[in-house]
């Protein structure tokens, strides 16, 4: 069992968000799902908690209602090794939702995503100040991060 995990408040789509989320991550998987009851506070039979994993990483989405909504303040950050795979998320988490900037996405839930290359760490924390600046810049231009164009932007002379 993991020490910290995510717990998501929805409204409503708890359920939904899991099935779209394990649909989209390989190595996911639903864990749980608990109802409320006749002692609610929701309708008996629905959602209270349903529980997943996302490639390796727990989470739990509860159907708590209205009063809280997500905000960017907080992101879960999905580091890519690929091209293909920072395409496929990003495609995938944008259905129903939207860009933001610099590998940042809403996805239709109203949660915030970074969709990454891992090579933007290093690109971004190499010791020539000029290369990381190239770089910083170029992402600052893009919604979807492409690593090409980054590799571009750090080996321009």
């Amino acid at each position: 069992m993991q020490r910290i995990v995510p717990f998501l408040w929805f409204n409503g789509r708890a359920e939904e968000a899991m099935n779209f989320y394990v649909s989209i991550f390989k190595n996911s998987r639903v864990t749980g799902v608990s109802r409320y009851g006749d002692t609610g506070p929701g309708p008996k039979g629905t959602v209270m908690v349903a529980s997943f994993q996302l490639e390796g990483q727990d989470f739990h989405a509860l159907n708590g209602g209205p009063e809280y909504t997500f905000s960017p303040a907080i992101s879960l950050l999905v580091n890519c090794e690929t091209q293909q795979e920072v395409d496929h998320l990003w495609e995938r988490l944008c259905e129903g939702g939207a860009p933001i900037q610099c590998g940042w996405l809403k996805d239709k839930f109203g949660v915030s995503w970074q969709i990454v290359p891992t090579i933007l760490g290093r690109l971004m924390q190499d010791p020539d100040p000029q290369k990381s600046q190239r770089v910083m810049k170029a992402m600052l231009q893009m919604e979807k991060l492409d690593i090409a164009r980054l590799k571009q932007a750090y080996e321009q002379a």
